[in-house]
């Protein structure tokens, strides 16, 4: 099949703070091939930004736009997916957020090739790996992934609330946590006493201490007593050497990073050199799911373990899962449970807990998750971009 169209849609709810809430905003993308059938992604990424290296004239052989790179390309199978990935990225190798960008066309492109063939997304990434024919999904424990509250009595009730919907694993981050040590330790115990002695606590400290690793050691050994499972992302995202000082020091509890990885050699390096015991990707910055599938296969080779980093709609939660849902030692997975409208409505099809509180991929053609079209048409937002009297970019139609 050869692709037709890539149309970009810039979605936002119509305020957007300064809060670390990656559901404000999103850019959709949809890949479309000559007999009609689509497929759908999304970015977590700035969609002006995104536009732009999707819609960008060109300045020379090393940046020309994703979506010129893209259309005419004919798909027929995972290699094709492959070759067509490394062929946008050598042609926009001057475009810095190429990787990030390229994400949401990625996933679409893997979604419509699951749609085409009939499969779900996940058995197309495994194809042609070893055990590929005996493979099969397991499934996932969700942890409620919100921010925390601006107090420790605000934090204690989401915390309380997360308990009463059934989460039996939950993750509190960024938010106020970071110049006050009092604060930070009053609003991780009062995550634990919302929870409860028996779920399982995430503490994210939203590269609150940049790249000072001994602090990231004292906070640890002061959450310790809340028994979190990890300490994520203390430090910046390129921190690399920060991390490999902090894990030398052997902190209290676990530490969690990767989310910032925007293409597979800065998780390779957070992995290989940063000692991190977790690393956690977005497929809808790293470059899709591939480049996820790569470093999945790479935590897999060293011992570490492998979590999504999810904080938008059901359609990335629903692309995240693919990548991991064949490998049953990788139990956990970061299920977003205090987004935006936007977010939340984003699909028709969200993937919900089944009786025993876990979740599982759907055994469905593509990603399985399908695009509400009364969300997009409610949220897009209507963008032209010109250069030199000729139109780069509008908002496309539905």
């Amino acid at each position: 099949m050869r692709i037709a169209s890539i149309d970009v849609f810039y979605l936002s709810m119509p305020e957007t703070t300064t809060a670390a809430d990656g559901t404000q905003d999103s850019v959709l993308v949809r890949v479309r091939e000559e007999g009609g059938l689509d497929g759908w992604g999304e970015c977590d990424a700035s969609p002006l930004v995104t536009i732009a290296a999707y819609s960008c004239p060109t300045s020379h052989g090393n940046i020309q736009s994703l979506t010129s790179s893209l259309a005419g390309e004919s798909i027929d199978g995972p290699r094709d997916i492959r070759r067509v990935t490394a062929s946008v990225l050598r042609r926009g190798l001057d475009i810095e957020q190429v990787h990030h960008a390229l994400s949401g066309a990625e996933i679409a492109l893997w979604d419509l090739l699951g749609k085409q063939r009939g499969e779900p997304v996940w058995r197309l990434l495994e194809e042609g790996s070893p055990g590929a024919a005996g493979a099969r999904a397991h499934p996932k424990l969700p942890y409620g992934s919100v921010l925390f509250g601006d107090t420790p009595a605000e934090t204690r009730a989401r915390a309380e609330n997360l308990r009463r919907r059934g989460f039996r694993a939950a993750k509190f981050g960024w938010g106020p946590m970071g110049p006050d040590e009092r604060l930070d330790i009053a609003l991780v115990r009062a995550a634990r006493e919302g929870l409860g002695p028996d779920l399982q606590l995430m503490v994210d400290a939203g590269v609150a201490w940049g790249e000072d690793d001994l602090t990231a050691f004292r906070r640890a050994a002061a959450f310790s007593e809340f028994r979190p499972t990890w300490l994520e992302e203390p430090l910046l995202p390129d921190a690399v050497e920060a991390y490999r000082r902090l894990a030398a020091r052997r902190p209290a509890v676990p530490i969690a990073a990767g989310e910032g990885s925007n293409r597979y050699r800065f998780a390779e390096d957070l992995i290989l050199n940063g000692g991190v015991s977790f690393i956690q990707i977005d497929a809808g910055r790293i470059g899709g799911l591939d480049a996820s599938l790569q470093v999945r296969r790479l935590a897999e080779a060293r011992g570490i373990a492998y979590v999504n980093h999810t904080f938008k709609s059901h359609l990335s939660l629903a692309a995240a899962l693919h990548v991991f849902a064949s490998v049953e030692r990788f139990r956990l997975l970061e299920y977003p449970a205090g987004g935006s409208e936007l977010s939340e409505k984003l699909v028709v099809n969200p993937l919900l807990p089944g009786t025993d509180g876990l979740v599982r991929v759907p055994d469905a053609p593509g990603l399985g998750a399908t695009v509400n079209p009364e969300t997009v048409a409610r949220f897009v937002q209507e963008l032209e971009i010109r250069y030199r009297g000729k139109v780069l970019y509008r908002t496309p139609r539905l």
